[in-house]
């Protein structure tokens, strides 16, 4: 359509952005005991045990201040603090803090990843197999470190379930024009909301072995599960589980950031990595290579510690935390409900369970005529229908082509983020648009 001019009017009050993973701009509430201790690492006037973190921080840093670089993996206390994290999480399987790297959210670990990996010409070029739909990072830092993108494709009639058989496929038709080394997983899924079962992530561990790949996975939405009978297994306990026959073999690096879950403090660009079984020269190699960067900023690696050493039972404000925490996750649930359930009672719409992160990836009926004029504008057809919905509605979304999808099908990414009664204007708008939508190109 035309580009409207400024000042024209438009049939809406405001542009709702349903686009983008920021759960504070969104509206959802800070964790009180988070943005305690954070700026009490600034400065000290605050419940005992924030301020016992707090000091632990600061004792953690040069100079005994938070705008001190830090050692480049990052401070050593948090660092210690995140292998606690990782070992409760995992029901005891040992972690070593020297095995953490602390990064700029877990979207710096994963690019630093790729280009340690990211080497070769022509035929030697290394290869990294993304699932479709993917988290645009993947492709996006593949093609600036001119890496080779290896697509495969999630199973959406079995609720973006992964298919061994189709890591196999695509692996096999990638090794004729590249060199594939590393197998990236993204659990929670995003943008599509599924959550791996314990056997799929076992089935995947022996393909990697098999395969010699490394595997990445993307562990960022590890607490926002929502669904019966879901449940977070991180590939690190399933490894180990597995026994020495392959937690002794097979390479791991596993990624977590302050940015989702019930924390949602995007901006602080906090996270972490956690390397397993990488040969040694390999490993001095990433830790030479994220000391060109100095350090992540250590405001986020405040949090990322108070992310890993929340308030225990006892404590001044654990009460207050544990019912936050709580709070936010259940009102994502209902939310995941809601909108799964909204989308699937719209003509031409098909919506998978919310079974856990932060999105839903609705598959959308787009009529030949609208495929037509899309085409004819060099629009991708779900694109001109977001476009469309956003002049229309003030609503903004993803459309399915930004994160690939199989051919013939269209899709748009919602965030569940929204507070409940915009969430349920957003769905009505949504419903509405599409009626008529679908009317227009009849």
């Amino acid at each position: 359509g035309k580009i409207s001019r400024c000042g024209v009017k438009k049939p809406f009050t405001e542009v709702i952005k349903a686009n983008v993973g920021d759960a504070h701009a969104m509206g959802q509430k800070p964790i009180t005991f988070i943005r305690q201790v954070a700026p009490l690492s600034f400065y000290d006037k605050f419940p005992e045990d924030a301020k016992l973190r707090a000091r632990r921080i600061l004792d953690g840093c040069g100079g005994q201040s938070i705008g001190a670089y830090s050692a480049s993996q990052g401070i050593e206390c948090i660092r210690k603090d995140v292998a606690s994290y990782i070992e409760k999480r995992d029901g005891g399987i040992p972690s070593n803090h020297e095995n953490i790297y602390l990064s700029t959210g877990a979207s710096d670990a994963i690019v630093t990843m790729l280009k340690l990996l990211i080497c070769g010409e022509g035929r030697t070029r290394t290869g990294v197999m993304i699932s479709i739909p993917q988290y645009p990072l993947y492709s996006a830092a593949l093609t600036e470190l001119q890496g080779v993108q290896i697509n495969y494709y999630l199973d959406e009639d079995k609720c973006w379930g992964l298919d061994v058989g189709e890591l196999r496929r695509s692996l096999t038709a990638a090794r004729e024009h590249c060199n594939p080394r590393a197998l990236c997983i993204i659990n929670p899924g995003n943008p599509t909301g599924q959550v791996q079962s314990r056997q799929c992530i076992e089935d995947v561990i022996r393909f990697a072995k098999e395969e010699g790949l490394l595997l990445m996975a993307d562990e960022v939405y590890q607490d926002n599960v929502y669904a019966e009978g879901c449940v977070f297994h991180s590939f690190k306990k399933v490894l180990f589980e597995m026994g020495p026959e392959f937690s002794s073999v097979v390479e791991l690096v596993s990624f977590h950031s302050t940015s989702k879950c019930y924390m949602g403090e995007c901006g602080f660009r906090g996270g972490y990595m956690e390397v397993v079984n990488l040969d040694p020269e390999v490993k001095a190699q990433l830790t030479k290579l994220v000391s060109v960067r100095l350090c992540s900023p250590v405001s986020g690696q405040a949090l990322m510690d108070v992310v890993v050493n929340p308030p225990q039972p006892g404590e001044p404000s654990y009460a207050t935390f544990t019912k936050e925490r709580a709070a936010v996750l259940a009102d994502l649930a209902e939310k995941a409900k809601l909108t799964e359930e909204s989308f699937n009672n719209v003509p031409g719409f098909h919506c998978n369970p919310v079974q856990g992160a932060m999105y839903t990836f609705p598959r959308i009926t787009i009529p030949q005529k609208a495929i037509d004029q899309a085409k004819a504008a060099g629009q991708a057809p779900d694109q001109m229908y977001c476009m469309k919905l956003l002049e229309t509605t003030g609503i903004c979304l993803v459309p399915g082509s930004g994160f690939g999808q199989r051919e013939g099908t269209f899709h748009f990414r919602m965030t569940i983020l929204p507070p409940k009664e915009k969430l349920k204007y957003v769905l009505e708008k949504i419903a509405e648009f599409n009626a008529q939508f679908l009317q227009d190109y009849s």
